[in-house]
């Protein structure tokens, strides 16, 4: 059964120049999409990727223990972007500028909902958000 997943992952300093989405590739039969990378500046370089990994469940699995005994640390994307609920006033401006549509509007409650499976990271809901709602905990 294939599968689809949005993750998060962390390089040290060590993997940063190496291919290791490569090796997912060719190793795992796994497909990417790129949604977020940096590597942060000098002495603590690392590297940050936000991707949505496909593939068959076996070598989805495999592929993930491949990148955890490489040292790569891994988190769901739904961990990092969130929404706090105290702060949200439901205004709506994060369901305009949000390319994949990860707010919703309920047409009854008139509530804004966030949907994190649609989050592709671009925090641009972040900077959108008057009552700054919107968190990323990278």
């Amino acid at each position: 059964m294939a599968i689809s997943k949005r993750i998060v992952l962390h390089f040290p300093r060590r993997l940063v120049e190496q291919p290791v989405i490569y090796r997912l590739v060719k190793d795992y039969n796994l497909e990417f999409n790129i949604l977020k990378a940096s590597i942060t500046a000098e002495p603590e370089e690392e590297g940050l990727m936000v991707l949505e990994l496909k593939g068959e469940q076996e070598e989805y699995d495999n592929g993930i223990n491949f990148l955890l005994k490489t040292g790569v640390k891994i988190q769901s994307l739904s961990q990092d972007f969130t929404r706090n609920e105290e702060r949200c006033t439901h205004c709506g401006a994060c369901i305009t500028i949000c390319p994949p549509g990860a707010f919703e509007l309920d047409p009854e409650t008139r509530q804004v909902k966030f949907v994190d499976e649609k989050c592709v990271a671009c925090g641009l809901c972040i900077k959108a958000c008057p009552p700054r709602a919107m968190e990323v905990h990278f």
